[in-house]
């Protein structure tokens, strides 16, 4: 049986995840995001996390993409981690922010060339009538910066998740798994702990 022994969410979260780092064979930092188009139609892909501290959860992606274009449409998010060798799940959700362009330039340049590459030459979402004409368009921009720097392109940035809820899951034997829900009602405000039925 799991018990809460912080009023901190972020602390359980930064020991859970350094377990999952020990522990998960792949990407331990891979979450899934669930985002709603203007007619309330859900979306959800896996995505990674980039960057989590009391100010909250960040993650990057092209902004003409889907996911990128729902977020700045409704800038409310869902994430979740699933961590299967430790039995474990974490849910948050909360409205988002852009984050500064200080801080996407930053992470963009500690990004292999290869990826800054593609940010350039992926029409995030947008049909593609073959694997070819990306190729062509990656040769494009390999050629265009050429002994240059790859900057940052306009579209491509990152969003930063303040969140209002995070849950904690453990599995349980005969399902009778452990819940505690850590809630706010404002985004610098305290947090209350409750534990769920499984």
């Amino acid at each position: 049986m799991f018990e809460l022994d912080t009023n901190d969410p972020f602390d359980l979260f930064d020991r859970w995840f350094k377990d999952a780092e020990a522990s998960e064979p792949n990407d331990p930092n891979a979450m899934t995001v669930a985002t709603v188009d203007g007619e309330g139609r859900p979306s959800a892909r896996i995505l990674l996390l980039k960057g989590v501290d009391p100010d909250g959860f960040v993650f990057y992606t092209n902004f003409q993409g889907r996911k990128g274009r729902e977020l700045l449409g409704n800038p409310n998010c869902a994430l979740c981690f699933h961590w299967k060798s430790l039995l474990r799940q974490v849910r948050v959700e909360g409205p988002v922010a852009q984050v500064s362009d200080g801080e996407a330039d930053e992470y963009f340049q500690s990004r292999r060339r290869g990826s800054r590459i593609g940010a350039w030459a992926s029409l995030q979402s947008q049909p593609l009538a073959d694997r070819d004409t990306l190729l062509a368009r990656v040769d494009e921009y390999t050629r265009k910066f050429e002994e240059k720097e790859v900057p940052r392109p306009p579209h491509w940035s990152g969003f930063r998740l303040v969140p209002r809820a995070i849950e904690f899951w453990q599995d349980g034997e005969f399902r009778l798994h452990d819940r505690f829900v850590f809630q706010r009602s404002d985004p610098t405000g305290p947090w209350t702990t409750e534990r769920l039925f499984p």
